[in-house]
Order: C-alpha cells, then sequence, then structure tokens
C-alpha cells in the first residue's frame, strides 16, 4: 500500500527485454534506498513493482506483459522521469489517501492552464472509470494522490500547487500526455458491495442509488 505522497524523481537507465517481457533499471534520484531489500515494493508511476536488484542509487524491477499493457509503462524509455514511493509503514503519515499501486486504467491530459500559481489539468478516463470519479473525491495520477475539482462526463479537473508541481513529474506533462489512473479504493469496494459482486446493479445500470442505498443499510427510506 501507497499513500500518493510521491517521495523522488527517479529517472529509466536502462530497460530490458528477458525473457519475453521486460526488466526496469531504475535511478532513485534523492529517494533513501538505505532500507530497501530484494522484495520490497516501491511505486513507480503509480505502479506496484517488487524490487529485484539493488545497485548503489539504483534499483531493477521487472514487469510483466500485463503490466505493460495497462498501463503507460510501455511508454518508457531510458532517460524518462518517474514518480517514486516507498510502500508506506504502520507509521507513515497517510498525508494522501490509500493508494494499492494497481492501475485501473490510461487516461489523457486533455487542456493544461494557470490559476493564479497554480495550475489546473484536465485528464479524460475511460469511460468505464468515470462513475468512480467524484468531485472533491481523491484520485491517482502516475501515483500523486490528488482531490478532483471538476467533473464534466468522462473528464475531470485537478488543481496543482507550485510544491506538487516542482515534486513529480506532472511538470513534465504536455496535451497528450498519457497518465495512469487509480480511482479511490472505497468506490470500488462500495461498488461492489451493493451490486453484490457485479460491476452492474441488479438493473443493469451502474448508477448507485439511493434506493439501493436503502437495501444495503446505508440509508434511511
Amino acid at each position: 500500500m501507497f499513500t500518493g505522497i510521491i517521495e523522488a524523481i527517479g529517472m529509466v537507465e536502462s530497460i530490458e527485454s528477458v525473457g519475453g517481457d521486460f526488466r526496469l533499471l531504475i535511478n532513485a534520484g534523492s529517494l533513501d534506498m538505505g532500507d530497501v531489500k530484494q522484495g520490497d515494493s516501491i511505486a513507480i508511476n503509480g505502479i506496484c513493482l517488487t524490487v529485484v536488484d539493488l545497485a548503489g542509487s539504483s534499483f531493477g524491477a521487472d514487469v510483466s506483459n500485463e503490466t505493460l499493457s495497462l498501463t503507460t509503462m510501455r511508454n518508457l524509455k531510458a532517460g524518462s522521469q518517474v514518480n517514486l514511493e516507498k510502500a508506506l509503514l504502520p507509521t507513515t503519515r497517510l498525508g494522501g489517501h490509500l493508494v494499492s499501486g494497481h492501475v485501473d486504467g490510461v487516461g489523457r491530459v486533455i487542456d493544461i492552464t494557470q490559476d493564479a500559481r497554480s495550475t489546473k489539468y484536465s485528464i479524460e478516463v475511460p469511460d468505464d472509470l468515470k462513475r468512480y470519479i467524484s468531485v472533491k473525491g481523491s484520485i491517482c495520477v502516475d501515483g500523486t494522490s490528488l482531490t478532483v475539482n471538476h467533473v464534466a462526463d468522462n473528464c475531470f479537473e485537478v488543481n496543482i500547487i507550485p510544491h506538487t508541481q516542482g515534486q513529480t513529474i506532472i511538470q513534465t506533462y504536455k496535451t497528450g500526455t498519457m497518465v495512469n489512473i487509480e480511482v479511490d479504493l472505497v468506490a470500488r469496494y462500495l461498488e461492489r458491495l451493493l451490486t453484490g459482486g457485479s460491476e452492474t446493479a441488479s438493473d443493469g445500470s451502474n448508477n448507485i442509488t439511493i434506493d439501493m442505498l436503502s437495501k444495503a443499510g446505508f440509508a434511511g427510506l
């Protein structure tokens, strides 16, 4: 598990084809690697990967074809910057929100505008993810925990303050940049609970209604 608070910006040193999939070698930059050992988890652009090799300030991680097909990992190349976060500890401050490191889909930056000292980013997501995104809810973009400020159909908007801009790869985003999206875990589990394990309600819809909440004991009639 992670918090979505990026600890450092790393850089891809190499991508090597191994046995049909890939191994990444990441320079961890300013990330404290003193307590990292083989088998530990590190989120790279919001993707939870296992450390399989350590070499000074760098670490290796294997990437399956499944991960390559579902994330922006396939777009990385030597020299690419990446967001890094080590797995949280029981004593970690939960400054962001609970993040699993399991990407739900790939979004696309469609607009960037200045708002005083902050920057607004509009991001388009696949249609099957839009129902999990709500105003003032949490969302994870390339591993960064963000607050949703506006939602319109399958697009949402976030406001990035200068500190976040400077400490993450968000500073490199341009219109058209593809980003990893992980929706809020609470929304995922609530839907599953209310729909009995199905992705849709019993009436075939994807919407959570007052009647559904009432039947599940979450709201009074």
